[in-house]
């Protein structure tokens, strides 16, 4: 019997790696024969680096870089496949976790750091960058990152704009000269599952805002300035991605690098599926095992339980796949099919409050799996 675990991480509570030890713990007491491939799963956003780095024995490289609130932090990214690949978690340098309720503040915070990530890379001599896009404390458009990747974004006298997305409305012009020339050499590939364009009411300032500390008045401002930044972007380098899904990803971060580099955007969870080699260690799988920390309805637009059900049903028609999740919420009806995840179950009972069902969560996930994992043996005999 062949099992594959491939789930994502459980925000909050547990990584992938983690919940992939708890389901597997589970399930060796009662298959205690079966062949096992643990495949921790990420969509792009947190964890995304970890998966990819670990499926390939890739090497981690620390980099001290400026935070959102520039301040010096240190920053990790990750080198795979004979080091010709970095990968970079927007998040690690720029990301939520360096601010709290006090100190968030989309109009100064930047991504700065991420464009230091970047240029590291580069000093590596890689031939190839992929970015995954969660988890951004910013709402700068990729500003910061072009001015570390030395674009020079000017106002009327001539000056240089401070850090964050509360400056673009000042943009004057845009002077590339100095842009590192070595992007133009290297494939970049933005792993989300965002389809946000950069601005309006669906853009990263309206929607991703407020959650970075942006009062409504605030969130127009920034909306303004990101739609200005724009404006001088196209007329400057004739570049056009205002509208384009998923530009709006990582607070505009996804616009800056497809206006100013050849960056391509891919789903998250396909992309972690290609680099983890999932579809070669999925042949043949008699059960499979997947699972996040909330399932609904918008599982199905791009994130890891469902693509995992996707890839494996069409590798391994005879399969089935098994969703574990913390919180099931409205329409996981639409997730059900024959290519699609044929159960879905809760890990915790509902009688607990969050907290105490985050703290549970490795033996409850352990303890379910067990109970599933017996069900299925009684079954066959």
């Amino acid at each position: 019997m062949k099992i594959v675990i491939a789930p994502d991480s459980f925000k909050g509570s547990l990584t992938a790696k983690e919940v992939s030890a708890a389901i597997y713990q589970g399930l060796k007491p009662i298959f205690s024969h079966a062949d096992y491939q643990l495949i921790p799963m990420a969509d792009g956003g947190e964890g995304t680096m970890a998966t990819i780095i670990e499926a390939n024995n890739g090497e981690i490289i620390s980099v001290p870089v400026r935070s959102p609130l520039d301040k010096p932090v240190t920053a990790k990214y990750g080198l795979i496949k004979n080091k010709e690949t970095a990968v970079i978690e927007m998040a690690q340098a720029s990301g939520i976790q360096f601010i709290d309720q006090t100190t968030a503040n989309p109009l100064i915070a930047t991504t700065y750091g991420t464009g230091q990530l970047i240029k590291h890379a580069l000093d590596q001599k890689v031939k190839k960058i992929i970015i995954g896009l969660g988890g951004s404390a910013t709402n700068d458009g990729g500003a910061g990152m072009l001015q570390a990747l030395g674009v020079k974004l000017l106002d009327r006298f001539g000056h240089e704009l401070g850090f964050g997305g509360g400056q673009l409305g000042k943009l004057a012009y845009l002077d590339v000269t100095s842009l590192d020339p070595r992007l133009k050499d290297v494939d970049v590939i933005l792993a989300s599952d965002v389809k946000n364009p950069l601005t309006g009411k669906n853009g990263a300032s309206y929607i991703f805002g407020p959650q970075k500390g942006a009062k409504p008045e605030i969130v127009k401002e920034l909306d303004q300035n990101l739609h200005h930044f724009a404006a001088v972007v196209k007329r400057d380098l004739g570049q056009d991605f205002e509208n384009t899904p998923g530009a709006g990803a990582a607070g505009g971060l996804a616009y800056g690098l497809l206006a100013f580099t050849q960056a391509k955007l891919q789903s998250g969870v396909e992309l972690v599926l290609k680099e983890t080699n999932f579809a070669a260690k999925v042949k043949n799988a008699d059960l499979v095992f997947t699972g996040e920390g909330g399932t609904d309805y918008q599982t199905q637009y791009g994130k890891t339980p469902f693509g995992v059900a996707q890839l494996a049903k069409k590798i391994a028609p005879q399969c089935s796949v098994i969703c574990l999740s913390g919180n099931i919420g409205k329409g996981i009806e639409e997730l059900y099919g024959d290519d699609k995840i044929d159960a879905i179950f809760a890990t915790e009972s509902g009688a607990k409050d969050l907290s105490q069902a985050m703290k549970d969560s490795k033996l409850d996930i352990q303890l379910l799996t067990e109970n599933i994992a017996r069900l299925l043996k009684s079954y066959h005999h």
